[in-house]
């Protein structure tokens, strides 16, 4: 029983699908009796598909570009007293209290002064910090990280740059000589904590009671928001001791923001689709109407509804997907060429593989508004009388 179930399933799967055969080759034969027409419907959808995909990639890139811009900072949280309820430093309870909470991410304690640094006739004013173990939240450009900081200064890259020096050289630094040991990466962070600006001493080096910030540096983001909310369970149990800087929290803003644009941006583009499916739909019915005794004659020389229906959808739907391979083909070419004209675009971010989501959507969507503007127009030319429409 359930073989003879079976057969006939396949049977009539493979009937349905021999049956889109002839229907797609008459459906691409009534589509060339009118060019203009057919062409006009096309460029209505690839038009559609173009804004789509193309609103789509710039939206994408902008928000990669935001992403790789600001770096790493969703991975850190800074830590300071809170000055409000009379805390003016953190000690090392604190920092204890802080290690214990996170519970994974690196702690990084630091003392915090200003002062001048000066090499061969030329000077800046700079942050100083005091820190113990830099290799924790920093990276070398030149020289090496000490595991333990206890001599020489590690300059930030944009002190080294004002005051041409690199490992090896000797700066001042509030009248005292002091060896360059290390020389940092670029900073991509946007934090109260700014590497670049700053040169970091042993802590040796200061006699304050307390530290001015903890930076806690986390692998993720998601790593970075958990320590945060510990934190806040454990050094601020009793009272707000310290005050807290998520960049976590400010990543997310972001991503939300480039989210909306981009969302706002495919809404653009859909409008120009819709318009495109309306378009579709009016040649879809005036070819109905035309093509009524057509359609009747059919019907009276034993052509099914399903089989009319067929036709008419099948010319729809390639309609439909001329117009998405044609605009999908001309956001790909429009795209190369602002990435050559345009030195100012990544040509990295161009090409990152979540762009490929636009492209896909933009084309399975031009397709659809192809079939689903056709469908009235096939459902009613299908379902019209033969007598009615050869008496017309």
């Amino acid at each position: 029983m359930s073989r003879d179930g079976s057969a006939g399933r396949s049977d009539g799967l493979a009937g349905w699908l021999r049956g889109w055969g002839p229907a797609v080759s008459m459906a691409s034969r009534n589509l060339r009796r009118n060019r203009v027409r057919t062409v006009l419907a096309v460029l209505g959808v690839c038009i559609g598909v173009l804004a789509v995909a193309a609103l789509g990639i710039f939206g994408n890139v902008l928000a990669l570009g935001a992403d790789d811009a600001i770096g790493d900072i969703g991975t850190q949280v800074v830590v300071s007293p809170n000055n409000d309820a009379g805390v003016e430093s953190l000690s090392d309870a604190d920092v204890a209290s802080i290690r214990r909470a996170v519970d994974g991410p690196a702690v990084v304690p630091l003392y915090s002064d200003s002062a001048t640094v000066a090499r061969q006739g030329d000077q800046t004013f700079a942050t100083v910090y005091g820190v113990e173990e830099p290799a924790l939240a920093y990276e070398a450009a030149e020289g090496r990280l000490p595991e333990r900081h206890r001599q020489g200064a590690i300059l930030g890259a944009g002190i080294a740059e004002d005051l041409d020096a690199g490992a090896g050289d000797t700066v001042e630094i509030a009248g005292s000589q002091v060896r360059v040991i290390a020389v940092l990466v670029e900073s991509q962070t946007f934090s109260p904590v700014a590497p670049d600006d700053a040169v970091f001493l042993p802590e040796s080096a200061f006699s304050a009671d307390g530290y001015a910030q903890a930076l806690v540096v986390s692998d993720t983001g998601a790593e970075a928001r958990a320590a945060a909310d510990a934190i806040r369970e454990a050094v601020n149990a009793r009272e707000e001791r310290v005050e807290l800087f998520e960049l976590a929290a400010l990543v997310d803003e972001i991503n939300e923001f480039f989210d909306l644009l981009s969302t706002f941006l495919l809404g653009l583009g859909a409008i120009s689709l819709v318009v495109a499916g309306v378009s579709i739909l009016n040649v879809m019915l005036m070819s109905t109407v035309e093509r009524r005794q057509e359609i009747g004659v059919m019907r009276a020389v034993g052509v099914t509804r399903r089989d009319v229906l067929r036709v008419l959808l099948a010319e729809a739907g390639l309609i439909g997907a001329a117009g998405a391979a044609a605009g999908t083909l001309l956001t790909v070419l429009l795209v190369a060429g602002l990435v050559l004209a345009t030195s100012a675009v990544d040509a990295a971010l161009v090409i990152d593989r979540t762009n490929a989501y636009y492209l896909l959507l933009a084309l399975v969507f031009g397709v659809g508004v192809g079939i689903v503007s056709g469908a009235y127009p096939a459902w009613k030319a299908a379902n019209e009388r033969p007598v009615e429409a050869l008496r017309s």
